[in-house]
């Protein structure tokens, strides 16, 4: 039985390049950093969680709420075979039971934030906006898009981003954790107008810091599916 079911709508994807050594402490054992065209880039992605289940059960009053996580991208040699994967730096939901389940189960990296979000649609455009709150201060992502949602083209830029089926935890420096993220391939909207007020140094620390004045290399909007989690499995 699947760990987790749920479907994930209205990803935004805002997407930056970055010195791969600011990476390199994250990374976990068995997995190295993964790169489209000789970049490696960090994401930032809202979207909403909804009908969600833990083994099967819905879980009173967490079925649906907004997760904003920051990641990066990794692969796995599994014998003949290159899994492509994501690590996630951190994940950010308005619930402290998702934090604490979440980070119990997977060793994830789950903090609890309010959060908001706000979708305004008609036949013609699409506006998505996640929110949350730290320290006072009101962080947000939001994206315009014409309602033409489309697929992507093979071997592009968001193929490599979003394509990525498994998820790797770093539980320590000699142990990781990997479980299996299924859905079917995603039709993506095209951002005309963005917006990305986020304070990097603020959320993610000094570190990424000079990402709050760095040009994104792309932003787009995938519609999603629905989604399971598999249960987590140590790697050697």
């Amino acid at each position: 039985m699947s760990f987790l079911t749920a479907e994930w709508r209205k990803l935004v994807f805002i997407n930056y390049t970055i010195d791969p050594e600011l990476l390199e402490e994250y990374v976990p054992k068995g997995t190295v950093l993964d790169s489209f065209n000789g970049k490696c880039f960090v994401s930032v992605i809202g979207f909403m969680f909804k009908n969600t289940k833990v083994l099967g059960c819905k879980m009173p009053g967490l079925h649906t709420f907004e997760e904003v996580n920051l990641r990066f991208y990794v692969k796995r040699k599994d014998g003949a075979i290159w899994k492509r994967g994501a690590v996630f730096i951190q994940e950010i939901v308005p619930k402290r039971l998702l934090s604490f389940v979440a980070n119990t189960v997977y060793h994830e990296h789950y903090i609890t934030r309010p959060m908001s979000h706000q979708w305004n649609i008609t036949p013609k455009t699409i506006d998505i906006s996640y929110s949350w709150k730290h320290q006072q201060t009101i962080q947000s992502i939001a994206v315009k898009a014409a309602n033409n949602p489309v697929a992507f083209i093979e071997d592009s830029e968001i193929e490599f981003i979003s394509e990525h089926y498994f998820g790797y935890t770093k539980y320590s420096n000699s142990k990781t954790f990997e479980y299996e993220v299924t859905h079917p391939k995603w039709l993506y909207y095209k951002v005309h107008e963005y917006n990305a007020n986020i304070d990097f140094e603020l959320n993610y620390g000094k570190k990424f810091a000079h990402l709050t004045h760095q040009k994104p290399d792309s932003v787009f909007l995938m519609e999603g599916s629905a989604i399971t989690v598999e249960p987590k499995k140590s790697i050697k």
